[in-house]
């Protein structure tokens, strides 16, 4: 239970963004071709570096713009590494962006069999796994509606339904509870709890100190792309909470400030 499953060494992430936007992407492509696009590189992360072994619930918490979802993209193979390194050990099903993978014209029903495809699941194996992930994920006859006629938490629902559904070895999630009512919001605790109880990794990301504090084994806080704090749940939510209000920046200062 000891192996290391995720690990992430000095890892910088930058990103090149468009300072003014052309109104059409002819314009786009004329502009570079005469080098008149603007951009700027963004730094999203730098020199992060963590390790989660398995059967850990692991929760990443930060403020928006910390680098949180960023670092799960990474992780999950979304985004290519600008510097550094991610080695990932075992199956993995990432539930990192609502309704990613889905086609909107396609129904329920016939989206859980393309999100097992995606997943490197056979048909076969999905068709078996079908009616247990509809009655887990409840929208009653709406299985078989397009799912552009989803609500955010419908959508989450089948998501989560699939994801979970397939058994992996790490589960990576990205604040989708925080769309789900609260019945639902339970069904999927007890299911990820006995992931963790089948010695499954976990890793998500989310904004709930409550989360965080019951059901994490350890706790990683971002601070503008940065690594503040790998440890303790509960001091991680303290030292949270303290970055959601206007501090003095000593707050991710590791020697204390002296006051005159």
């Amino acid at each position: 239970m000891d192996r290391v499953v995720i690990t992430v060494e000095n890892v910088t992430q930058r990103f090149r963004v468009l300072q003014e936007r052309p109104d059409t992407v002819r314009e786009l492509f004329a502009r570079f071709l005469r080098h008149e696009v603007k951009v700027r590189k963004f730094q999203a992360l730098t020199d992060v570096s963590f390790t989660v072994r398995q059967g850990e619930m692991v929760g990443l918490m930060g403020r928006n713009g910390a680098g949180k979802s960023t670092m799960l993209k990474l992780i999950v193979g979304v985004y290519s590494v600008t510097e550094g390194r991610i080695t990932v050990n075992g199956s993995m099903s990432p539930l990192i962006e609502l309704g990613a993978g889905f086609h909107p014209e396609l129904t329920g029903r016939e989206n859980i069999l393309i999100g097992g495809l995606l997943m490197g699941y056979s048909k076969k194996e999905m068709l078996r796994r079908q009616d247990s992930i509809i009655e887990f994920a409840g929208l009653g006859h709406f299985i078989d509606a397009p799912v552009k006629q989803y609500s955010s938490g419908m959508y989450m629902r089948l998501a989560f339904s699939v994801a979970t559904e397939v058994n992996p070895d790490i589960l990576i999630l990205d604040e989708v509870l925080a769309v789900g009512d609260i019945a639902f919001q339970a069904k999927c605790l007890e299911r990820l709890q006995r992931f963790r109880e089948a010695g499954k990794t976990i890793l998500f990301v989310t904004h709930s100190p409550e989360l965080i504090t019951d059901y994490c084994d350890r706790a990683i806080l971002l601070h503008k792309g940065q690594v503040a704090f790998d440890g303790d749940p509960v001091k991680a939510v303290d030292l949270y909470r303290a970055s959601a209000v206007p501090q003095p920046p000593s707050v991710f200062r590791r020697e204390p400030v002296r006051i005159p």
